[in-house]
């Protein structure tokens, strides 16, 4: 799929993970959702245009959101502005949410 990055297309291939779309719509029937990544966001965000086409998701954050610790980027889950309490994530590594 080609995607623009700061005026130059690109070719870039992903793949999504089955479901994904669907799993994106039907929890924002149910929640608030968030997407925070240690990505790029100049990167990320072209992504999640087209991952997110239907505008499941209300926020977007990103590496410059993140606090570099010891080697690595960890999402900083005060960056949402929501009571921790009632914050869900869901991360492919426990590093990332070190705080």
């Amino acid at each position: 799929m080609p995607v623009e990055i700061d005026d130059k297309k690109f070719k870039v291939y992903v793949l999504v993970r089955p479901n994904a779309e669907k799993f994106l719509k039907i929890m924002q029937i149910y929640y608030e959702v968030i997407i925070y990544t240690a990505s790029l966001s100049k990167y990320a965000d072209p992504l999640m245009d087209i991952l997110d086409s239907e505008k499941s998701v209300s926020a977007r954050l990103f590496r410059e959101h993140c606090t570099f610790y010891q080697g690595m980027y960890v999402k900083d889950l005060s960056e949402l502005g929501r009571d921790l309490r009632d914050v869900i994530i869901v991360d492919n590594s426990p590093t990332a949410y070190l705080f």
